[in-house]
């Protein structure tokens, strides 16, 4: 996911997208140290994904506010 995509998308979309990595990130936490061979680039992922839309919808705020 690149942030020139996220920024096309909608704010209530991406707080919906937003939410449902992050749920995924707390599923993966839960079951990691259940897994064999967890796979450790997929935390990372979620983590920066989750960055990424939060940083777009600060973008977002503050161009509203400046308006």
């Amino acid at each position: 996911m690149r942030a020139y995509e996220l920024r096309g998308k909608q704010p209530e979309e991406l707080r919906r997208q937003l939410e449902d990595l992050q749920e995924q990130l707390t599923e993966y936490n839960m079951s990691w140290q259940t897994e064999e061979n967890p796979d450790t680039n997929k935390k990372r992922k979620l983590k920066r994904d989750i960055a990424r839309i939060k940083t777009v919808l600060r973008e977002m705020e503050v161009e509203q506010q400046g308006a």
